[in-house]
């Protein structure tokens, strides 16, 4: 029996086909919006890299902005499902807060795409996330976790109160965010390499403190 008589006759072939072309279209075009970004990418070179027709690519994601949106929305996935392996509930309330930040800080030296895709989503205004119906749902572990951890640093008398985990989170996220979004230009304008390991630890280290400065008492 050839492939095109068995998937025919097996549907299920065909869902793992178009699993696999959907998953390598994704794949291609994460690769194409961090090297390029949105403005530069090409859907001819995503499908070059897919291995699939161009026109597979519009029948899955519509258009170029359709697909940068699952890109996006993807990329978060990844992030907040890494978060959740941190088991951040069975440490001690101070020690989670700060492997929070050592993943956060971590996250985004081993993932650069990352930030490569935040610069260029803000300077679109956020419209592909506002596209990604998942975006809320997948933040919204992530404060549960933090607001668990304040609350117990709070009721073991080792936090302060009115933290607000959402304004605590983009602190800890811009620390990191903003150093590296803009390594290069701080590392000329300080005439320092900022990018080297001793100067990243330190970094880390830096937030580590500034944070554990702010939520206890």
């Amino acid at each position: 029996m050839n492939t095109k008589t068995k998937n025919k006759a097996d549907p299920s072939a065909k869902t793992r086909d178009a699993e696999r072309s959907r998953s390598a279209i994704l794949a291609a075009a994460r690769k194409e919006f961090s090297e390029h970004g949105l403005g530069g990418a090409r859907v001819e070179r995503i499908a070059a890299e897919a291995n699939v027709h161009k026109r597979l690519v519009y029948y899955y994601f519509k258009d170029r902005d359709g697909l940068f949106s699952a890109v996006l929305e993807a990329v978060y996935a990844e992030i907040r499902d890494a978060q959740l392996y941190l088991h951040l509930q069975d440490l001690p309330p101070l020690s989670a807060l700060r492997r929070l930040v050592e993943f956060t800080w971590d996250y985004y030296i081993a993932h650069p795409e990352f930030i490569t895709f935040l610069n260029s989503e803000n300077l679109h205004k956020a419209r592909h996330l506002a596209a990604a119906p998942r975006i809320r749902e997948l933040n919204s572990p992530l404060l549960q976790t933090l607001s668990d951890i304040i609350a117990r640093g709070q009721k073991e008398n080792l936090f302060r109160e009115g933290i607000d985990p959402m304004q605590l989170y983009i602190t800890i996220a811009g620390c990191a965010y903003f150093y590296l979004s803009n390594i290069h230009t701080l590392s000329v304008g300080f005439d320092r390499d900022l990018a080297s390991p001793k100067l990243l630890t330190q970094r880390m280290v830096h937030i580590v403190e500034v944070v554990t400065a702010y939520v206890v008492r």
